[in-house]
C-alpha cells in the first residue's frame, strides 16, 4: 500500500497540504503507507471496514478544549474505535477544570485538519496528547493522516513516541 496518485479536492493525494504535513512528520517508512482510500472514513466504524482490522484498532484523534482557569487549551486524546473517552476522567488525567469538545474551527486553528481526518502528528504546534492503554493490544493501529480519505499504519510505540503522549486509560 502507499499513498494513492488519485485526486482529492481536485489535488494530487500526495500534495494534499494535510496529507503532506502529515507525511513530512512520519518516520519515510511510515509515510510511504499512507492510503487514500475511495471514500472518506469519518468513523471508527468506517476506517475499520476500509482497512479490514477490527474497530478497536483504529485510533480516533479527539481534539478536545481542556479548560483550566477559564482559559481553553488544545488536548488530544488517542483513544481506540472500541470506547468512547471519558471526558470527566480525561479532566481529571490532566488537571482540567472541564474537558469539552471542541468546534470546528477551534479543530483547524490547532491542527491545521478537519474533523474526521485529525492526525495524531502534523500539527502547526506540538498539542498535549494521551493516548489510550487499551490501543496497546493492536499489533497495528490505523490512524487518520490529515484528510478524511487518508489512513496509514502504525504500532503503539511508535505512536506513543511520535506525538509524545502519555499512556493512560481514558474510557470508565
Amino acid at each position: 500500500m502507499g499513498v494513492s496518485r488519485g485526486l482529492i479536492d481536485d489535488v494530487s493525494a500526495l500534495e494534499h497540504p494535510g496529507i503532506r504535513k502529515v507525511a513530512e512528520a512520519l518516520p519515510p517508512a511510515t509515510a510511504e503507507r499512507i492510503v487514500v482510500l475511495p471514500d472518506a472514513v469519518r468513523t471508527a466504524a468506517a476506517a475499520a471496514e476500509a482497512v479490514g482490522v477490527r474497530v478497536g484498532a483504529i485510533a480516533n484523534s479527539l481534539l478536545f478544549a481542556a479548560v483550566r482557569d477559564g482559559e481553553a487549551a488544545p488536548l488530544l486524546v488517542l483513544t481506540s474505535g472500541a470506547h468512547r473517552a471519558d471526558t470527566s476522567l480525561v479532566a481529571e488525567l490532566v488537571g482540567a477544570d472541564a474537558v469539552k469538545r471542541a468546534d470546528p474551527e477551534f479543530v483547524r486553528e490547532h491542527t491545521g485538519q478537519v474533523i474526521g481526518g485529525v492526525s495524531p502528528v502534523g500539527h502547526p504546534a506540538p498539542i498535549e496528547t494521551l493516548v489510550d492503554e487499551a490501543l496497546s493490544g493492536y499489533e497495528e493501529i490505523w490512524a487518520a493522516a490529515g484528510h478524511p480519505h487518508a489512513v496509514y499504519p502504525t504500532t503503539f510505540a511508535d505512536l506513543v513516541a511520535l506525538t509524545g503522549g502519555r499512556v493512560a486509560v481514558v474510557s470508565a
